[in-house]
């Protein structure tokens, strides 16, 4: 078929340029399709959402990675209102849950980690 809902959720989010997103909790499959597509859940902290930090969607964003990644990390963002506003500093929890998740992480979604395995292998046997 055509795929499901969740599947679309995470590719439509990819199509259109998404590089992360925010949620308070994110539903098991969607979280690991958004890590297929190369797209980084990052949860807020217990407490935190878009309305207490007063988040309205217009701000530019900056994600702060200090140090290596590892599964479930704090990572630090930086949010600019588009306003010119003063700027906002919070911390959330990185979603990329198990050390395959960081490498396709790394290589912008699991089809192009999967693409470069293939290309490196074929390299070898030639």
């Amino acid at each position: 078929g055509q795929g499901s809902a969740r599947d679309w959720a995470a590719k439509g989010t990819a199509l259109l340029g998404v590089r992360f997103v925010f949620a308070k909790s994110f539903e098991r499959i969607h979280r690991s399709n958004l890590v297929g597509m190369g797209v980084v859940p990052l949860q807020f902290l217990p407490g935190q959402d878009a309305d207490t930090l007063k988040l309205d969607g217009s701000e530019t964003i900056s994600i702060c990675i200090s140090g290596p990644l590892s599964p479930g990390c704090d990572v630090e963002v930086n949010a600019q209102p588009s306003d010119g506003g003063q700027p906002l500093s919070f911390v959330v929890k990185l979603r990329l849950d198990t050390e395959p998740e960081i490498q396709f992480f790394k290589h912008g979604g699991v089809m192009p980690f999967v693409m470069r395995q293939l290309a490196a292998a074929s390299s070898k046997m030639q």
